[in-house]
């Protein structure tokens, strides 16, 4: 599957996957424990059928915290309420007998796996979530199953147990996925940085380059235009002194010649 680095989804990836393994160790640990109990509804085997839902709440609420920067976790929040409604259930349930816990725990699979694998859909961009989709699939069969062999002669909390095993698998899967889903988030966010990088560098040395070349080419032109006056200046000059040259000595020989004719009518005179 195609990883998008949408904004966030590393820090989201990152949260569901330490979330997923904490399920997967608590399912296994669970069930463990849960398997010593399941020949008759004890104190211990009461409080540990509460708690299951109980630790989905809790599991919810940090889903939900962490997933805000990839949308409304609406569904989220309905698993939270359903989940605390099938712990009170549980616990009252528990004082009927077998049957009625089995109808309750199959009620509270059906819905929780419903909303597991719709959230598991809307989440497919993220990748690790085929794992889930399959583990609300198969919690919505085992809850019909559930409530099907409550109606048994002996019905027993084996199987209800053994529910959480597969849900662990799948919650471990999960996790493994979104690990690579988070290092490959990363690592596009790191090329995409060193490329803004990259392209803001070349900006600036284009800018340079330009400011650079804008300032030779008005030195160039400054130049031109100062040699040109210079050059215009000194003509302009040289045509003054000249012309003036030209005039004085028009003028000089005009009273040179008008000063001889004079003497010499004087003297004729």
């Amino acid at each position: 599957m195609t990883i998008v680095a949408a904004p966030g989804i590393s820090t989201t990836a990152s949260a569901l996957r330490r979330l997923y393994f904490a399920r997967f160790a608590f399912a296994i640990v669970w069930a463990g424990v849960m398997f010593t109990t399941a020949k008759h509804l004890g104190p211990l085997a009461v409080t540990l059928l509460v708690l299951y839902p109980l630790v989905d709440v809790a599991a919810a609420v940090v889903d939900a915290r962490a997933s805000r920067a990839a949308g409304r976790p609406t569904l989220l929040y309905v698993n939270i309420v359903v989940s605390l409604v099938a712990a009170a259930g549980l616990a009252f349930a528990a004082a009927s007998g077998i049957p009625a816990v089995l109808r309750v725990w199959g009620a509270w699979a059906i819905v929780a796996g419903l909303v597991q694998l719709v959230v598991g859909v809307t989440r497919r961009a993220m990748g690790g979530q085929w794992p889930m989709i399959v583990s609300g699939g198969i919690s919505v069969l085992a809850g019909g199953s559930f409530i099907a062999g409550a109606a048994a002669d002996d019905p027993a909390l084996t199987n209800a147990i053994g529910y959480a095993i597969p849900g662990a698998i799948f919650f471990l899967l999960s996790a493994i996925r979104l690990g690579r889903t988070a290092t490959a988030a990363r690592s596009g966010g790191a090329k995409s940085g060193t490329t803004e990088a990259s392209s803001a560098k070349t900006g600036a040395a284009q800018r340079r380059a330009a400011q650079t070349g804008e300032a030779k080419t008005g030195g160039a032109r400054t130049q031109g235009a100062e040699t040109g006056g210079a050059k215009t200046g000194g003509a302009r000059t040289q045509g003054e002194k000249a012309g003036g040259a030209k005039t004085g000595g028009v003028r000089t020989q005009g009273e040179e010649t008008g000063g001889a004719r004079t003497g010499g009518v004087r003297k004729g005179n």
